[in-house]
């Protein structure tokens, strides 16, 4: 299996091709690039008022409004400072400005945490739920996070733990049951390792956890997967690595059983070949007329 990349690779490969050029002494091209990413995620690079020299980074996200209930304008003010638009713009949640003739010396680290933006904005959430565990403060509010539009996230601190939910809906049967197969590997995950964290899964109902949360969702199709994270998964030297692989677990899942379905595919029509070739190669001789080598004709036996 491969780890999703945290980074949007589009915003790289875009912006190391402006910076590079800017530094330079090239000349400045208009840009205009709408891209998506996962999660319904769009972006927008352009730049603004026809002025070649400022770039604008823009993000749209469907749940941005349930993040800043949790934090996110002050994460993202923290992250980027200056670059930070206060206005977004128009149709956008979030902007960042680039001024091609005023970078940075580290050009790299600042692309890096443009590239980091869907992340940043959840990782607002999770900052502070984990804050709310480090300090042992148990009975605030579950935090409910509606990121897909079937899909939903919870968060809830206790004194020991913090517990991630995700629900998620699987489009077809054979889903289901290679979703099964991969969530049962992650519960086996703390034999290998103890430092891992606990993971629980259910199919169809939610878990006791949800047991009274308007709203969560009940069906054949519905998955609920729980992880408890412990202090060494949300202490302030951890909790990045710990953000950057949770927030992407719903799209790491999703990802690797499509893979797994096009390898079993591909597996399939293989075999189907070979054996096309064995049945090619026993189809019995049709009789029929026949030549010698002098033209004369013989009917076969």
């Amino acid at each position: 299996m491969i780890l999703l990349e945290q980074n949007n690779r589009i915003i790289v490969e875009l912006l190391e091709l402006k910076f590079g050029n800017a530094k330079e002494g090239g000349k400045p091209e208009a840009v205009n690039v709408n891209f998506a990413d996962f999660d319904g995620v769009l972006y927008h690079l352009s730049n603004p008022e026809n002025d070649r020299t400022r770039i604008w980074l823009s993000i749209s996200l469907k749940f941005f409004a349930e993040l800043q209930q949790h934090g996110a304008d002050a994460l993202l003010r923290r992250e980027y400072g200056k670059y930070l638009l206060d206005q977004p713009e128009r149709g956008y949640n979030v902007t960042l400005e680039f001024d091609l003739n005023n970078l940075p010396e580290n050009t790299p680290q600042m692309i890096a945490k443009a590239s980091a933006l869907k992340r940043n904005c959840f990782a607002s959430v999770f900052e502070k739920y984990f804050e709310f565990q480090e300090a042992g403060e148990e009975g605030q509010k579950r935090a409910v996070v509606n990121y897909r539009e079937d899909e939903t996230m919870y968060l809830e601190a206790k004194a020991d733990r913090v517990t991630v939910i995700f629900s998620t809906v699987f489009k077809d049967p054979d889903d289901v049951i290679l979703g099964k197969v991969f969530l049962q590997e992650f519960r086996e995950g703390r034999k290998a390792s103890q430092t891992a964290p606990a993971v629980l899964y259910s199919l169809g109902e939610p878990p006791l956890e949800l047991k009274n949360q308007p709203g969560a969702r009940v069906g054949d199709n519905v998955g609920y997967i729980t992880f408890v994270l412990f202090p060494r998964h949300t202490n302030k030297k951890t909790r990045d690595n710990t953000i950057d692989l949770i927030h992407s677990f719903r799209d790491y899942l999703h990802y690797h059983i499509k893979c797994s379905k096009v390898y079993l595919h591909t597996r399939m029509r293989a075999k189907t070949n070979d054996f096309l070739k064995v049945l090619n190669r026993a189809r019995p001789e049709i009789k029929g007329e026949k030549k010698t080598f002098s033209g004369r004709t013989f009917q076969s036996p």
